[in-house]
């Protein structure tokens, strides 16, 4: 999202930059200070923060400003129906404008930016968001990082032959192809008319003629049949093979990823460009490309034809192809329109069942079925609606082009007629320029099917390449380290928001040694499990440095690092399939010992014997055939398998009983031993054996110490074991 966009020379007069001041940001906002609609400019520089507004553009520009050394506080807020800026200066908050909530991220990250200048801090906001609207031309983005309208048809075309790399002979093969179909079918006229004037008219044929051109046409059609069915397998070859291709590429994108990205996509909108896109995209090059150029040829000759047989006729004839042309320019942007409407609703249908699907469990034990099911009907009749009324406008469409092409045969038989009449034209030749003008309006009839074919892959091929374009936030540098962790962890004055102007993490500082155990204890929401992602690095901060031994986190080897962490996250996932392949998906070449051992110190040995095909027994869907606390033990004996040097428990005995939590605790203690470990706990007991329990609050580290060592100085931590005391005495 652009948060520096270019001002005018006008503009920058205006604002009375000193030589030495910079702009930092500068975005537009819609809603002056007073009331209006006319655009006005919110810009920051290293020192002052301005508001340009004027009433009407013949005006000079006026500024208010505010010098953010005096200010102890920018901030963006909330209202009905818009959003507000405002500045804490000498303790009295004052109102610097007001937009629409078009304009709320975009100013949220540019507030965000004024406050950390104001404040003294280094660095700059940026933003990794798309635009909502295109800044060129205004219109709203389709949930694509690019406008497709201003991309235009030619960067699509060159999209569409970057997917053709590495089938070039296949498609040139297949072009021939189609050339010798068309040079078939445009010879057959040519033929038959030599028949009818030479043989039949003239009455000067035998029988050895009749044989010789029913011999020569059924050779013709042979070969054409022959042409054609061999094109048709080759254009449904390379479709698959073009699809295929696809699928993997895109796959292995959305693996690449960062989590930012997917976390801001709905599943069923990237399983739809996986599965439906690329099936669009190989059902173009089967039923549409396969067609294109020997379309094409037969119109192209067969118009050649007309005009040496005759050019009046042909331009009587052709003169309606103009009118075709105009409506379906006209119609064009319509159609992409109408069509992408219809992809958004199917995405928004595929992911409510989706989500439906995934938790049944949830559903049913809430009794929402019918809500469910009524939900589902929403989501599927308004689908339902789009795709009635694109088919209803097709359905109208189609018939009137067909319609207006059919016109131009009955002039052409006219006219022809005519000529026939006055001995101007032969019967032979009047039956070639009407078998001419069919090879002329039957394929311009196809082609008017071609609009919405090419809207249809067009707006696939847009999609696929919204997936294929992003680049992955995280990444290895040039020449990453690789190294074995010793577990010394340092956090140096870390901030992180999952949004940069909205901070879940502030000014952190922590260093952790070898071996500790870190307990990790807060309100929900205040950060938790945001630090841990960081230490995953599946986040990078946005300012400050994570460092491991010594070395900056970024500098490490992403398989290196995520090779030696072991992670049992609060939301235990199991995939389907068997016990023994997932808990052999932290090391798929662990051999079976390996794997009984992390499973006894998982404690889940014994219960995975009584299972009815132990090891090998199937868990189901998300492991529901297992309970909670069965799945979280097989997640243990997962991350204990990896041997990892850093461990990641996320509440990982929440869903365990007293005995089991136990029995899991000893067999952590050993786990932990030598290891680097961070423990969020909301059942505080569990953290009584961690070296030191971090508190977090308020974004902040609000107290670190031992259990005994909080307890004493009777802050946050004691505050939350008393309740928890309370609440258990309350229970009992």
């Amino acid at each position: 999202m652009e948060l520096k966009y270019a001002l005018d020379e006008a503009q920058k007069a205006a604002l009375g930059l000193k030589e030495t001041e910079k702009i930092a940001y500068a975005v537009p906002f819609d809603l002056v200070h007073e009331q209006g609609t006319e655009k006005s400019w919110l810009v920051v520089t290293g020192d002052r923060l301005i508001v340009m507004e004027r009433e009407n553009a013949s005006e000079p520009w006026k500024c208010r400003q505010w010098f953010l050394a005096d200010c102890q506080e920018v901030k963006c807020e909330h209202q009905v129906h818009c959003g507000i800026v405002t500045v804490c200066r000498n303790g009295q908050w004052e109102l610097v404008c007001r937009f629409s909530m078009r304009h709320i991220t975009r100013i949220s990250y540019v507030a965000r930016g004024a406050d950390l200048i104001a404040k003294g801090e280094p660095g700059t906001v940026q933003s990794h968001e798309y635009e909502r609207y295109c800044p060129r031309c205004g219109r709203a983005m389709p949930g694509t990082s690019k406008c497709p309208h201003c991309d235009g048809k030619r960067v699509m075309l060159r999209k569409f032959w970057d997917l053709c790399q590495g089938y070039q002979w296949k498609l040139l093969a297949i072009s021939l192809l189609m050339v010798v179909s068309s040079l078939m079918s445009i010879g057959m006229p040519l033929v038959q008319q030599r028949f009818i004037d030479n043989v039949l008219v003239d009455k000067s044929g035998d029988m050895q003629d009749v044989v010789a051109f029913i011999l020569t046409l059924l050779g013709m059609t042979v070969i054409l049949i022959s042409v054609n069915a061999l094109r048709d397998w080759w254009c449904s070859k390379l479709g698959a093979m073009i699809s295929l291709s696809l699928r993997r590429r895109l796959y292995n994108k959305i693996q690449m990823l960062s989590m930012s990205f997917i976390n801001k996509r709905k599943p069923g909108a990237l399983m739809n460009r996986v599965a439906s896109d690329t099936r669009q995209i190989r059902q173009f090059m089967e039923e549409v490309f396969g067609g294109m150029v020997s379309t094409l040829v037969t119109m192209a000759g067969a118009l050649i034809f007309m005009l040496i047989l005759s050019w009046k006729m042909t331009l009587y004839s052709t003169v309606l192809i103009v009118a075709v042309f105009a409506l379906t320019k006209i119609f064009w942007h319509h159609i992409h329109k109408i069509f992408h409407m219809q992809w958004i609703k199917d995405d928004k249908m595929r992911s409510g069942l989706q989500d439906v699907i995934s938790g049944m469990r949830v559903v049913k034990a809430f009794g929402r079925e019918q809500y469910e099911t009524e939900r589902f009907a929403g989501l599927t009749d308004e689908f339902a609606r789009v795709q009635k009324k694109n088919e209803v406008f097709w359905a109208i469409f189609y018939p009137i082009l067909t319609f207006i092409m059919g016109i131009g045969s009955y002039v052409a038989i006219y006219f022809g007629g005519l000529d026939v009449l006055d001995g101007t034209m032969t019967t032979g030749e009047l039956v070639q320029f009407v078998t001419y003008t069919g090879f002329l309006y039957g394929p311009l009839g196809w082609m008017t099917h071609l609009p919405r074919s090419v809207m249809q892959m067009f707006t696939s091929l847009n999609r696929i390449y919204d997936v294929l374009d992003e680049e992955p936030e995280i990444q290895n540098i040039e020449e990453p380290k690789e190294f074995r962790i010793h577990g010394d962890i340092r956090f140096d004055d870390i901030s992180f928001g999952y949004n940069s102007y909205e901070p879940v993490l502030e000014h952190m500082t922590l260093d952790v040694k070898q071996g500790e155990m870190i307990g990790l204890v807060g309100a929900s929401g205040t950060g938790k499990s945001t630090l841990i992602n960081l230490i995953m690095r599946l986040f990078d901060v946005d300012r400050g440095m994570i460092s491991i031994d010594g070395i900056n986190i970024k500098d490490i080897s992403k398989e290196s690092l995520h090779g030696q962490i072991g992670v049992v996250l609060q939301e235990t996932f199991l995939f389907s399939g068997s016990i023994l392949n997932n808990i052999r998906f932290a090391r798929p070449d662990a051999s079976m010992e390996e794997i009984i051992r992390a499973a006894k110190a998982a404690n889940a040995h014994d219960f995975i014997c009584k299972t009815p095909d132990g090891y090998n027994t199937y868990v189901g869907e998300h492991g529901y055939n297992l309970s909670g606390g069965e799945r979280q033990r097989i997640a243990i004996a997962r991350a204990i398998l990896n041997d990892p040097r850093l461990l990641i428990l996320d509440e990982a005995t929440s869903a365990l009983d007293t005995e089991s939590e136990y029995l899991i605790q000893q067999a952590l203690e050993r786990l932990t031993a030598g290891r680097t470990t961070f423990a969020i706990a909301h059942r505080l007991s569990t953290l009584r054996n961690a070296d030191r329990i971090v508190v977090i609050d308020g974004h902040h580290i609000a107290e670190v110490g031992s259990h005994n060592e909080l307890l004493e100085r009777k802050g946050i931590y004691y505050g939350l074991v008393q309740a928890q005391l309370e609440m258990a005495k309350i229970a009992e």
